[in-house]
């Protein structure tokens, strides 16, 4: 069982949420150009740096007494008690009584951490030197194939965080794959995506990994015995070609060496660890096989300065504590529905689709970690695109719509690519990050009706031009996109999903919500491909659709 204290009180009658709640109405009739009036000096002082991350926070609706009354509220949560327990190895995941130690994934090998009896890193540090050392073997085309060949082609099985992590970072970090090796990743169980993938590959010279830490996801099994059949008449070969060509990332050995897997090519994690917080473990191993173990340990170290960012700052001084109640004060106060991300770099066009996971699998419940029905409003929407493309798409709805969204900004000083603008002057980067620097302050301080009229401006026009401003950002800064730093952007919004959990008292560590679906989809399949037809179902609306389907299917309504 938790070793928590049991007891459990409401968030929205504490002395903090109160206050806030008042407070938030003299805020709401401010405008940030009178905050930064008034307060000339909070976008050099509301700022935080951690390892290569500069972060502001200046544009964002909050005073000075927000900001404390919001740390109060963080207290009176137990966020400090509560973040220690959970780097020591405490189940704070209450409803499947277990550890929280993604942390643990990057903790170097001198760190000592003994949970439940187990040496924890010992054992982490034991799957990375297996990874290391098989992913050598790749890179120097020292593994072969069934048929002697050196492999050249990666495809990654897997769904959810076993697809959106790697896919992420390796797109991410493309300039840091430094082998022969390509990287594929099929995740959904739509055909077509495994059937565009393998459609220019060689049975000969391609691995895949299957990865499920209980061997037993649908779409991923489904994919991975296509992949199988696939492999083997392509090479005309029997199951045992299957070992070569194919390895997994699982605890469940049986299984895997029923699929005809060498579980020496096994490689595991721990039900401490769930999907959505497990790209730097097993679940990495693609990524690895792209950029190598040493810069793999780069990313791994990413991770390990926010962790210890995040353990050891005081609250006013911590990055995901600050940016985390910043993100709850509009969600909670506001009625802000979502958070838009935005990565000023195009490598980074999976971030925002990683982030919905980790965020809304994590903070999307609607009872207490004790089973209670909450109280108020939980988790964040998380949606975004890489700029400038989005400033040609939904940009419109942030600067003149009638809904409030915080946005992130994420941005770099120096280029992965770089030409020259149109005249041959100037960087291309130069003009992506000023149009990085003009959103935010277009967003922040828009432009009046005045200012506009000034300009000359048709009188009929007027009100069309005008930029409210007063919609609030994050600006993340790092010197370049490296795979440290990707690991320090991915914990510094860990740490957030966190610190909202926290205080709403909440479970971020389970997904028995992605559960149901998933049975359900299993009985209706016999519905869908029986020659007989179809029983109800139980309601007028799936009985009608099924019926629909399995005539255009041919099959009897």
């Amino acid at each position: 069982m938790s070793d928590l204290d049991d007891n459990e009180h409401d968030i929205t009658g504490t002395q903090s949420w109160q206050a806030l709640s008042a407070h938030q109405d003299h805020v709401h009739s401010m405008h940030l150009r009178e905050v930064f009036a008034a307060d000339p000096d909070r976008g050099r002082e509301l700022t935080v740096d951690v390892g290569d991350l500069h972060i502001d926070y200046s544009k964002h609706r909050v005073l000075r007494e927000t900001l404390e009354l919001l740390f109060s509220l963080a207290r009176e949560a137990g966020l400090e008690d509560k973040r220690d327990a959970m780097f020591a190895g405490v189940h704070i995941n209450t409803s499947e009584d277990r550890a929280v130690l993604h942390t643990a994934l990057r903790l170097p090998a001198d760190a000592e951490l003994v949970v439940d009896g187990q040496d924890v890193v010992a054992d982490v540090h034991e799957v990375l030197d297996a990874m290391g050392a098989f992913t050598d073997k790749l890179r120097s085309g020292e593994w072969k194939g069934h048929t002697g060949k050196a492999i050249t082609d990666v495809v990654n099985i897997g769904i959810g965080g076993s697809d959106l992590g790697p896919v992420m970072v390796y797109q991410a970090l493309r300039h840091y794959v430094d082998s022969p090796i390509r990287c594929h990743f099929v995740s959904n169980v739509d055909p077509a995506d495994l059937v565009a993938t393998l459609a220019d590959l060689d049975a000969e010279t391609t691995l895949f990994i299957v990865a499920s830490k209980t061997f037993g996801t649908l779409e991923t099994l489904t994919n991975a015995a296509a992949a199988k059949r696939w492999l083997l008449a392509g090479l005309g070969a029997a199951d045992d070609a299957v070992a070569k060509h194919f390895v997994a990332v699982s605890t469940n050995a049986d299984k895997v060496s029923a699929f005809g897997i060498d579980t020496v090519n096994m490689f595991g994690f721990w039900d401490w660890v769930g999907g959505r917080y497990s790209v730097d473990s097993a679940i990495g191993l693609s990524v690895m096989a792209a950029i190598g173990k040493d810069r793999f340990g780069e990313f791994l170290h990413g991770f390990h300065l926010v962790d210890e960012h995040f353990r050891t700052a005081p609250l006013e001084r911590n990055a995901p504590v600050i940016l985390g109640l910043i993100g709850l004060w509009y969600s909670n106060f506001w009625d802000a529905q979502s958070r838009v991300v935005l990565p000023y770099s195009n490598d980074m066009a999976r971030f925002a689709a990683y982030l919905q996971q980790l965020t809304m699998e994590s903070n999307g419940k609607s009872v207490t970690a004790h089973g209670h029905h909450v109280t108020t409003d939980t988790g964040e929407v998380f949606w975004g695109e890489p700029g400038t493309n989005g400033q040609h798409a939904f940009y419109q709805l942030l600067h003149q719509g009638t809904r409030m969204i915080p946005a992130d900004f994420i941005g770099f000083a120096e280029p992965t690519d770089d030409l020259t603008t149109a005249d041959g002057t100037g960087s291309m980067h130069d003009l992506l990050m000023s149009n990085y620097f003009a959103q935010t302050k277009v967003l922040a301080f828009g432009k009046t009706a005045d200012e506009i009229a000034d300009e000359g401006v048709d009188p009929h026009v007027v009100p069309h031009k005008v930029m409210p401003g007063n919609r609030p950002s994050t600006s993340i800064l790092a010197p370049e996109l490296t795979p440290s730093v990707i690991g320090q952007l991915i914990a510094l919004y860990e740490h957030q999903v966190f610190v909202e959990g926290t205080v709403w008292g909440i479970n971020p560590f389970d997904q028995w919500g992605v559960e149901l679906g998933k049975t359900q989809a299993m009985e209706l399949l016999g519905s869908i491909t029986d020659s007989q037809p179809p029983a109800a179902l139980g309601d007028s609306s799936t009985d009608e659709l099924v019926r629909w389907y399995r005539s255009r299917r041919g099959r009897q309504a």
